[in-house]
């Protein structure tokens, strides 16, 4: 008995991990260290990646209908995006920001890359921050009731999901860090996992536009492409900067009228 049930912890252990182990490192939500600890965990946490946008999504439409009911739409709207900023510590708009500086502003491949991992931010970086999140805010700001927590939960789904894509399709443009990590055993099988996700969200949500995932994962090749034209990969920067602009052409798409 003492056995059997000594498996079936270790097996349930061994399933939760790799979600877990997504949502600790996409958020700053608490989550137990036994995510940390499993052998190859965060190869496969990558097909959860979708799972934890849409969770994401859902706590910041929470969030914006509770503020809808005593504030106008462009505040709420600012409020959206820092409590998407706070739920994720800033993560995916950080690589966005210093991929414009390094993608910008170097010479050469090693010029770029050290640009990258340069804490400060540079002038690059902050145009291309400012423009993103008033692009975002924009057309965020446009979108009331249902069409409104649609774009909220699709969004960060879609971007999570064009994150696994990028990781499954191009190398990783540095000998170590944490992309090796996520590389190592993500699997086509987990690329399907994610997938199937993204669709069954983008089905059930904005079921006259499913053009919108197919199209989110052509954003995402030709970013990842662009970037690994200039790096030979790409880096944990580089799936940030994916998410955002994936985020924010979602938003768009959704504000117009052929959504």
């Amino acid at each position: 008995m003492a056995t059997y049930v000594e498996r079936a912890i270790a097996g349930l252990i061994e399933a939760i991990a790799p979600p877990l182990a997504a949502l600790s490192f996409l958020t700053v939500l608490p989550v137990p260290s036994v995510a940390q600890t499993r052998d190859g965990v965060f190869g496969r946490a990558v097909a959860y990646f979708p799972l934890v946008g849409t969770l994401l999504g859902g706590l910041v439409a929470g969030s914006d209908a509770a503020c809808g009911l005593v504030l106008p739409r462009p505040v709420v709207t600012v409020l959206d995006l820092v409590v998407f900023s706070l739920l994720t510590g800033g993560l995916h708009l950080d690589g966005l920001l210093d991929s414009c500086d390094g993608l910008l502003g170097g010479r050469d491949r090693e010029r770029r890359l050290a640009i990258m991992r340069d804490s400060r931010v540079g002038s690059f970086g902050a145009l291309g921050g400012a423009l993103i999140l008033l692009l975002e805010f924009a057309a965020l700001a446009t979108l009331t009731g249902a069409a409104r927590v649609e774009a909220l939960v699709l969004a960060p789904t879609l971007a999570r999901w064009a994150m696994t894509l990028d990781v499954w399709t191009f190398p990783y443009a540095r000998a170590e860090g944490r992309g090796t990590a996520f590389k190592a055993r993500l699997s086509r099988r987990h690329l399907v996992m994610a997938t199937a996700w993204a669709g069954l969200v983008t089905a059930g949500l904005a079921p006259r536009a499913p053009w919108l995932l197919p199209a989110a994962g052509l954003l995402a090749l030709a970013i990842g492409r662009g970037i690994h034209g200039r790096l030979g990969g790409l880096t944990g920067d580089s799936y940030g900067a994916v998410s955002e602009l994936v985020t924010a052409a979602t938003f768009v798409a959704l504000s117009g009228r052929w959504s």
